[in-house]
Formats: structure tokens, sequence, C-alpha cells
């Protein structure tokens, strides 16, 4: 069977490539499920500090497969790409979208399922939904306003416009971007830095963010306190360590 998502660990990364590079990463139902195989692996697998997704060759993804959308693709199930999504996204492991290149509609919703987008700055973001009189079934409708705004994801989603990688920054749509020619470089450090801390953290803080995400105040400071994991297996071992610097 053709690899349409690799995996490649190195040192508590799991590197997640979309791989239809001829075809610019275009979504299929294979790749998804290949990708549903892979996030359930990691959810078990306890040397993975994090994940970065990203696409081979020229571009993270064009977005999902017109052709495969025009010859009535068969899934397993209704809902089955946002369920897969939502095992990504819940994942007790820091997720990073590594964005290069296109990353257009359904490769804008994978890429806001993880916990936050690094671009490069040939990125371009954007929803064409409304271009193709398709309605968004993977996710757009909810994770592109927690992450813009209601306001500019309603003008992003009626226009179909493009966004650049500098406007995608300023739109809070992307957390960070970089040069095309230190991108590979600038996202493994970015990795190696968030594998540093602790996994056990990551997880607790991963969860309380999931569970309390808009809600009231006072309400969620209240989940924090009652709610919250305690002290991680390597806490004294961490403590200790830098008390002997």
């Amino acid at each position: 069977m053709t690899d349409l998502v690799l995996r490649e660990d190195d040192a508590g990364l799991a590197l997640l490539t979309l791989n239809r590079p001829d075809k610019l990463n275009a979504l299929t139902v294979g790749m998804f499920q290949q990708l549903r195989e892979h996030v359930r692996d990691i959810a078990r697998d306890d040397s993975v500090r994090c994940i970065v997704l990203r696409g081979a060759g020229k571009c993270f993804s064009a977005g999902h497969d017109l052709a495969d959308i025009g010859a009535g693709e068969v899934v397993p199930s209704r809902g089955w790409h946002s369920e897969t999504l939502r095992l990504l996204e819940k994942l007790p492991k820091p997720v990073i979208a590594a964005v290069h290149g296109h990353c257009y509609t359904g490769a804008l919703e994978v890429a806001l399922a993880a916990d936050f987008i690094v671009a490069a700055e040939s990125a371009k973001f954007g929803d064409t939904h409304s271009k193709w009189a398709l309605t968004p079934v993977w996710g757009m409708s909810q994770r592109l306003p927690r992450r813009v705004g209601i306001a500019t994801a309603k003008r992003l989603m009626f226009t179909a416009e493009t966004v650049r990688a500098e406007a995608a920054l300023a739109l809070g749509l992307c957390e960070m971007v970089v040069p095309d020619d230190r991108f590979d470089q600038e996202i493994r450090q970015l990795a190696a830095t968030i594998s540093a801390n602790s996994s056990f953290t990551h997880a607790a803080n991963k969860q309380l963010l999931e569970a309390t995400d808009a809600r009231a105040l006072d309400a969620g400071l209240q989940w924090e306190v009652m709610e919250s994991a305690g002290t991680g297996p390597d806490m004294k071992e961490r403590i200790a360590a830098f008390n002997k610097r």
C-alpha cells in the first residue's frame, strides 16, 4: 500500500507528512484512513512528545480532492472526516501544523485541528467552499471563528479570498512565520523546545483549555482549581536538576 501519510520519529518528535506531492497533497479518503491510523498509534506511544503535521513537495495541501468529490467518494460513516480530525485535536500531546505553500479549504480544516499553525513565508490560506457550492463538514465553521473571530471568519468564508502568511499572522490564524529556507530547521527547533518540557503538563494544559474554552471566567477558574491534574511524576526530578545548576 502506498504511504499516503508518512511517519518519521526523531527524539520524541513524530513528523507526519501528507504524501501525494504529485497531486499537491489533495486529500482523499485513503489519506484520512492512514492519518487516523497514525493518530491512534501515536496516542498509545509514550515516546512521542510532540507531533508535527506537514506536506510533501510544493505545499501543505491544496485541499479536498475535487476529483474524489465529483466521483462520489465513499466514507466509512457520516462525519468520519470530522471525527478523524477530532482525534488529532484531542491527542494529549502538542500538535503543530507546519504549513508551506497552499493550504486551502479541507487542508485548512486539517491545519486548524492542530494546536497551532506555523507558516512558511510561502504559505497561502483560504476557504473556498463557497466557490464550489459546498458547505464545511470537517470543522471549518467551528474552528475558524474560534481562531480569528466570527466576523473575520465570515469574511474569509464569504469571499473565498487567499490570505498570505504575514496577513494570516496578523489575523491570528497562524502563530509565527519563518523563511522557507529555514522552515525545516525552525520547525524542528520548536518541536525540540516543546518536547523538552513536561509531557504531563502539556496533556493537563490541553485538557484544561479544551474543557474551559468559551466558558465564563469564574467557571473556568473554578474548573482549573477543582480539576487540576496536580504535579507530574517528573516534577521532583526537574526541580532537583534546576537546583543543581
